[in-house]
């Protein structure tokens, strides 16, 4: 159980796998969360958004994915591909997207993450469990190492490296689990005006869109809801 003596946040973040800013948006939230160690807890809970949930199963060459939907040339696609690589560096995360990296379809890395959820306890001492263990994971598989997280067998294997049992992770791709929960929190987090992300809701009602310096959450924790709740 959580020291009742600290008080503790919670915070769900809708992120989609296939967002280079997702990734770069929790490194940065987790250096606030290091911030208010000893004075304030967090209980951390992953929730689904597709940026293309009309991508096939082959998926799409990253760079023409993102000229044709930004409407940008070759060169400003590299540019900023170079500008998050080098933000992620500075994280500590390593993004290899080479010539044959490619956007994926994310639903069922999403329903693998809805079962991660569903085995977690609200009242875990720590701040992340294996829910978060397995959002890092597929990050890692994507933009690193540049494997198909629309892949069942690639997705059972990431789910064995985050600690899940992989035989079940194959019986759930094989059918349809989790498939209307997915859904119903799309729509949700959609009826609630969530149009990008990543997005920060803390406490439930604090929103933080954006990939926000570290700094911007913290004056933000610390102004907005522990001076407020004081």
């Amino acid at each position: 159980m959580t020291d009742t003596a600290i008080p503790r946040l919670d915070v769900d973040i809708v992120s989609d796998v296939m967002c280079p800013w997702c990734i770069i948006g929790w490194l940065r939230f987790e250096q606030a969360m290091a911030h208010f160690a000893g004075r304030l807890a967090f209980r951390v809970r992953w929730h689904p958004f597709e940026l293309n949930p009309d991508m096939p199963p082959e998926g799409e060459d990253a760079e023409s994915h993102v000229m044709r939907k930004y409407g940008i040339s070759a060169e400003q696609s590299r540019a900023n591909s170079e500008r998050l690589a080098g933000a992620a560096a500075d994280l500590g995360f390593v993004f290899n997207r080479g010539p044959a990296f490619r956007m994926r379809n994310s639903f069922d890395a999403h329903r693998l993450l809805a079962w991660a959820g569903s085995c977690e306890v609200a009242e875990q001492a720590d701040a992340t469990g294996v829910q978060t263990a397995l959002k890092l994971a597929l990050f890692r598989a994507h933009f690193t190492d540049n494997r198909d997280v629309g892949d069942p067998q690639v997705l059972a294997d990431v789910a064995a490296s985050a600690g899940l049992d992989p035989a079940r992770a194959a019986t759930i791709l094989a059918g349809d689990a989790y498939a209307e929960e997915v859904r119903a929190e799309e729509a949700y987090w959609a009826d609630n005006n969530i149009t990008g992300v990543p997005a920060f809701i803390l406490g439930g009602r604090m929103l933080i869109p954006g990939a926000q310096d570290p700094e911007v959450f913290v004056r933000i924790i610390e102004n907005k809801l522990l001076t407020a709740a004081a």
